[in-house]
Formats: C-alpha cells, sequence, structure tokens
C-alpha cells in the first residue's frame, strides 16, 4: 500500500558546495522548510542567498519496501538542484516553484543511505523567471516541504475530480484516474472512488500495459442535492481513490461550484454575478525568505479573507505553497494563479520551462475549487504567439473546466486567453477593450507607503484604492479588480525603496496594516463583524498646512457619530456621491478645524458606529498621542513541538487607547525562555510603530515566555504553549 512519510527532519546543511567525502562536521543540522541564509527585514543585496550549498540526509527506510517503489517528493526548491543518493545521480530539477520527483528505489541501500541535494540558488538567467530584471525575490533554500513516497509498481499517478451540472437537479461527478504500471507485464485492476462523505462508490476495471499509463473516468450520476461551495460557505467533500478495494489508494477533496467570466463583463459563481475585490500575494516573508512552515501559509490566506475582506487572491507571479491553496479551498478564498516570470521571455529552451510550469501547475492544483482562472501568460510580458498559443492549448486540454488569463501592462496586447487580465496603472478604470475584463494589478508602484509616512500620504493611499475599486464596481464591463498588493516585500535594487523594500502593500512585510488595509476590512459585511477606522493619526501638525480636515472613517456601519472631547461635531452618512459603487462606501468627516485652534486643548477624538440607530463599534484617538505601552501579540497561542513550526510575534508602541504611533522609533529588545528560538533583529530598530518577529518551536513540548523591553515603558510579556 502507499505511505507518504514527512521527510522534512534532520537534515545536514552547509552555506556551500561539498561533495560526499566532507564529514557531517562540516554541516549544521536543520529542519525543512528551509532558507539558505537568515536576513535582516531590509537593507541586504539579493546577492545573499545566491550561492550553491549542499544538503544530506542520512537514512534508513522507515519501513521495509516489500516490492514498492520508493520516490522522494519535493515541494519545492530554489532554484535548481542536482540530487544524489548513495554517489548516484537521481535527477535533476531547474525551478524553483513546481513540484518534481526523483524515483531512488534502484539506488537504495538496505542499510543507512547519504541523499544530497546540490541547491543552486543564483539567479540562473536559463530558468524562468529570470534573463531580465524581475521585481521579486526568489530565496534560497529548499523552503517547501519533501515527502517519502512507497508505491506499489502498479499506482494511482494523478487525479483530477469535476463536478458537473453543479446547478441543476441532477448534480454529477466525474472523477479521471491515471494509473501508471511500472512492472514487466500488463496488469488488470480494479479503480474504486468513495465519495465518503455522501456514502456513494463507483467501480471501473481497467487494464494497463507493461510500463505504460492507463486513464479512466469514473461517474457519479445520481448524487443526492450536493451543497454548493461559496465564499460564505466553502463546502467541501472528501473523496478515496484505491486500486482493488484495500490497495493504492489516494485522497482528496473537491467543492461543487460553477465559476465563470462571461463576456457580458460579469463573474459568475453559482450563476449569480460576484464583483471581485482582491490583492496580489508574494509569497516571502522577512527574515526567513519563503521558508515558511504550514501555520504561517495558512495565516496569510486567513488576513487575506478575515482582516482585508477580499474575495479573490492574485499569486503573483508563481505557484505558492499548497498550504496556502488549502486554506483557501476552506475558507472561500478565490484564487488567479499564474505561471513564474516577469516581463522577461527566453529562448526556446527557456519556453519549454515555461510550458513544463503550466503543466506542473495544473496537474497539481486542479482539483482547489478556490481556483477560478490559471494565468499562462508571463506577467507583462510582450506578445508571443507561439508561446501563448501553446500555453493556453496545453492549459485548456489539462482543464477544460477552467479559463485562462494572461497579464498584460499594455493596451492592444494579442488576447488569446478567454479572460483579458489587464495590470492598470492608470490610477482610474481604462475602459475595457475586451471582454471578459480583470484589473488584475492597480497602484502599487504607483503610490507606495510606508507605515511611517505623513497622515496625508497613507490617506491619499488608501483613497487611490477606494477610487479604483469604486470605479470597478461601478463599471458592469469590469469583472473586478484586485490591488497591488496585500503586503510589502523584499526586492532588487533596481525597484523598491532605499532599503530594497517595495512598499505597495496594504500591509506592511509583517502583515500589519496601513490605513489602506481599512477600505478592504471595511467592505466586509456588518452580519459579520462592525470595522470602523479611521484614517489619521489624529496628530495636529501631520498633514501639510495642519489639522484633519476632512477626517476620512472606513467603516460598515450606516453612519456615524464624532466627538471632539465634549464638543458633539455631527452625525454622518456615507459618502455615496463619491465612492457609491461600494458595498460601504467611507465616510467624509469636514470641519474638525473649528476643534483645533491654537491654545485650546487638543482634545481626544472619539467615533461611534452605528447600525439600524444601534451604537455597534467605537474608536478611540489619544490628542496627547504619546507612547503609554509596549504591546506583544503572538500570531498563534501554541506551536508543534516539531522543530519548523513558527508563528509570528507582533510588537507596538501604542497610546493610551491601543492605537500604534507611527513616529515611535526607539529600539525594543527581546528575552525568550522555554523550547522555542526567535527569528529576526533582535534588538529590533522599531520605525512606524509596529513590526514583528517570529517564535520558532524546538522539538521539546513546555511553555515559551517571551518579554520585550524598550525605553520609558514597561516591559511586556507574551506565552506561547509548544504541544
Amino acid at each position: 500500500m502507499r505511505t507518504i512519510l514527512s521527510f522534512n527532519d534532520d537534515w545536514l546543511y552547509c552555506p556551500r558546495e561539498l561533495d560526499d567525502r566532507e564529514p557531517d562536521s562540516a554541516f549544521e543540522t536543520v529542519t525543512l522548510p528551509h532558507t539558505n541564509i537568515v536576513l535582516p527585514h531590509h537593507n541586504f543585496d539579493n546577492d545573499e542567498y545566491q550561492f550553491i550549498s549542499t544538503y544530506r540526509q542520512r537514512f534508513t527506510l522507515p519501513e521495509p519496501r516489500d516490492g514498492r517503489r520508493v520516490t522522494i517528493d519535493f515541494d519545492g526548491a530554489m532554484i535548481a538542484c542536482t540530487v544524489f543518493l548513495n554517489g548516484q545521480n537521481v535527477g535533476s530539477h531547474g525551478g524553483g516553484f513546481t513540484p518534481f520527483s526523483f524515483d531512488i528505489t534502484d539506488s537504495l541501500y538496505n542499510g543507512e543511505n547519504v541523499l544530497t541535494v546540490r541547491l543552486d540558488s543564483t539567479e540562473r538567467v536559463d530558468i524562468p523567471p529570470y534573463g531580465y530584471v524581475v521585481d521579486y525575490l526568489t530565496f534560497g533554500g529548499i523552503y517547501r516541504d519533501v515527502w517519502l513516497r512507497y508505491v506499489e509498481p502498479i499506482h494511482i499517478k494523478q487525479i483530477f475530480v469535476k463536478p458537473r451540472d453543479v446547478l441543476s437537479d441532477a448534480q454529477r461527478l466525474e472523477v479521471d484516474v491515471y494509473v501508471i504500471n511500472q512492472s514487466g507485464q500488463a496488469a488488470t485492476t480494479q479503480i474504486q472512488v468513495d465519495l465518503t462523505d455522501v456514502g456513494q462508490r463507483a467501480v471501473e476495471t481497467i487494464t494497463i500495459p507493461a510500463r505504460g499509463e492507463q486513464a479512466a473516468t469514473l461517474r457519479f450520476d445520481s448524487l443526492p442535492p450536493m451543497a454548493l461551495w461559496t465564499p460564505e460557505n466553502p463546502a467541501l467533500y472528501a473523496l478515496s481513490v484505491s486500486l482493488n478495494g484495500d490497495g493504492d489508494t489516494v485522497e482528496t477533496r473537491c467543492g461543487f461550484r460553477a465559476a465563470h467570466f462571461s463576456e457580458d463583463g460579469n463573474f459568475y459563481l453559482n450563476g449569480q454575478p460576484l464583483k471581485l475585490r482582491g490583492l496580489n500575494r508574494h509569497q516571502t516573508y522577512p527574515y526567513i525568505g519563503a521558508a515558511a512552515p504550514a501555520r504561517l501559509q495558512r495565516q496569510d490566506a486567513d488576513i487575506l479573507k478575515y482582516e482585508l475582506g477580499c474575495n479573490i487572491v492574485r499569486t503573483s507571479h508563481y505557484p505558492q505553497s499548497p498550504h496556502f491553496l488549502d486554506r483557501c479551498d476552506e475558507i472561500g478564498l478565490l484564487v488567479f494563479e499564474e505561471i513564474p516570470g516577469w516581463q522577461f521571455i527566453g529562448d526556446e529552451d527557456w519556453k519549454a520551462l515555461s510550458l513544463r510550469d503550466v503543466e506542473a501547475m495544473i496537474v497539481r492544483d486542479r482539483n482547489h475549487p478556490s481556483i477560478i482562472l490559471w494565468g499562462v501568460r508571463i506577467n507583462e510580458s510582450l506578445d508571443d504567439t507561439g508561446l501563448y498559443t501553446a500555453t493556453n492549448a496545453l492549459a485548456h486540454q489539462l482543464d477544460p473546466t477552467r479559463q485562462t488569463g494572461g497579464v498584460r501592462n499594455f493596451r492592444g496586447s494579442e488576447f488569446l486567453e478567454d479572460v483579458y487580465t489587464y495590470n492598470d496603472f492608470s490610477n482610474m478604470i481604462i475602459e475595457p477593450e475586451q471582454t471578459p475584463h480583470l484589473v488584475t494589478e492597480f497602484s502599487g508602484h504607483m503610490y507606495p507607503t510606508k507605515t511611517w509616512d505623513q497622515e496625508e500620504r497613507a490617506t491619499e493611499h488608501a483613497l487611490r484604492h477606494t477610487r479604483i475599486q469604486n470605479a470597478a464596481a461601478a463599471n458592469p464591463r469590469v469583472a473586478g479588480a484586485i490591488g497591488w498588493c496585500a503586503f510589502d516585500y523584499n526586492t532588487h535594487e533596481e525597484f523598491g525603496s532605499g532599503d530594497r523594500i517595495c512598499y505597495h502593500g496594504v500591509m506592511d512585510i509583517f502583515r500589519l496594516p496601513k490605513f489602506a488595509a481599512y477600505l478592504y476590512e471595511s467592505q466586509i459585511s456588518p452580519d459579520v463583524r462592525p470595522v470602523l477606522r479611521a484614517s489619521t493619526y489624529w496628530t495636529m501638525g501631520d498633514r501639510s498646512e495642519g489639522g484633519n480636515d476632512p477626517l476620512i472613517v472606513f467603516s460598515n456601519c450606516d453612519e456615524i457619530e464624532v466627538f471632539v472631547g465634549p464638543f458633539r461635531h455631527g452625525r454622518f452618512q456615507p459618502d455615496r456621491a463619491a465612492y457609491g459603487s461600494l458595498p460601504h462606501p467611507p465616510f467624509t468627516v469636514p470641519g474638525l478645524a473649528m476643534h483645533m485652534t491654537w491654545g485650546r486643548e487638543f482634545h481626544d477624538l472619539r467615533i461611534v458606529g452605528y447600525r439600524n440607530g444601534t451604537g455597534v463599534a467605537e474608536a478611540l484617538y489619544d490628542g496627547e498621542g504619546l507612547p503609554r505601552a509596549l504591546v506583544l501579540t503572538p500570531g498563534s497561542a501554541e506551536l508543534h513541538a516539531d522543530g519548523a513550526d513558527m508563528t509570528w510575534l507582533w510588537f507596538r508602541i501604542v497610546d493610551k487607547y491601543g492605537n500604534r504611533l507611527p513616529y515611535a522609533t526607539q529600539p525594543v529588545s527581546f528575552e525568550i525562555e522555554g523550547p522555542a528560538d526567535l527569528i529576526g533583529e533582535n534588538p529590533f530598530a522599531l520605525v512606524g510603530g509596529q513590526a514583528g518577529l517570529f517564535v520558532k518551536a524546538r522539538r521539546e513540548p513546555g511553555t515559551v515566555t517571551i518579554t520585550a523591553r524598550t525605553m520609558r515603558l514597561e516591559p511586556a510579556t507574551a506565552t506561547i504553549e509548544i504541544v
């Protein structure tokens, strides 16, 4: 039977190229996912991660082969590697964003085995996305999970689950099963598919030629009513596919949903128009590059859905972690996934790798109900009729159930895809040349904004996102808009600010909000939770010419009431005249200058949000604006004692009401006790009033206590349980 085991533990690592004669003492012990170098969160050169490193794994097989084949599966390694087992070359792979596997059966020893991975993390011009400049970093390391897989010589290669007629009274399900025979004789096997949640089974017998493959489609034509997968109720169903009843078994999940971009301009989910509103996501993090474990990957999806109120994310500009996509399935976050690249198209060999990436992405991810669109064009590249005819044809062959998009940034681009996906940096919505039309980037580099920028800029950043999302919502020929981008990210010297961060996010690199995040959060349904956020630091002199007039408040409330100290300033309605196409327009509050006269006490600001005439939210802003507390907030209350699990540790300097103070620029130092380590800069030179580190579990259970200290404030503590 099939066995899949985590192969993340007890690797040896050396940040240089070594051969098998080198002793283990030349290495350090690491756990995957692993970055080839831990870096500061900014002010570093991308050359620092560009080197060849060596990973070594000594192992004996954890269970007998019993005639099975043994394969090692890499979810991702950046950016090219050659793998050796017991001195024999078992395979090479170029490309850091898609999975790859090597059959190691014939190189295995009965006792101890030595697996060596020689990893080249240089920015190779022969491998996408490189060949020219790229506006993101491809941090090195075996940065995703690795698995040891046992399979019978006759086993399931892949499955493709296709719900059919999901909006009818006769819902159906088709399951394509691909079986491979690695033996020297033809074989007959019975495929059994169990839709376990509804207790139905389909069976078919096939014959597979020796050293060949055979596919079969099993059908469920008499299903009970299946719940539809929606953003509000992402219903998932479990499937189990096995050979000969109790033989090789693969399990997956599916969702019953119909997703389609129509020529009328709308995107339809389950037959209902849904205006798409989302953000782009890079998979990278401070300090650890892309080597984030499942918890952090899943939490990014939660942030996009629950904190930012997005209904779609674009995986710019490459396939992302299976853990991230699994979480999108579970929470109902739609996904536009695209192949690796950025503006550049290489030679024929380079193009062949791009086609391979199309196939690897779709075969890996086509059972995810969250994915609604395949991106089969290199982001912002010039037209290439031959390449993009081939990528579209391959995508439709591998997955006829989904449409394709191709992200371009110039008008008049050749339209070979199903959806015209366009990066629109006009600071408006350009009237579509083609439909379906989806805006896939806007703002971003047109208006980079830091957490410590003055209120004027931070507010304008938020309003630019507001205007574009409002314009997209107003235009019936535009399916939606995906802003650039969710989180700030590290980049090459040709891009970004002087510290080599692109400050394009509505959140900073630590996943903490800027004012622009409030626009997205405020579009959350008030039935989920009330949102009330003022776009202000509430100071006298942070805007040009001073004051806070007008005050912009992002909220999903029906109306707000504003008080300045003892004075009731007034009651206000959403600004529907300017932003009336948004579900929840922001509020524009004029006239606050009357409360801010020189020589008069600068009072606290109080805002009350009402829904159906009842107060449901309150926001308070300190007129003094002085540091009152250092606050520590763990991203999770517990971690697993596996040597890899980690969570955020956010810290902020706040006023008496808990609002961060953007000009609190002072060092914060940390002490940790217990079976975990801090990852990041310690002490941290705080800028912007907020930042984050990581807490990484060791292999022992226990309580971890972190203490943070800074000048003139009481120490802050937080605890995390390692279980």
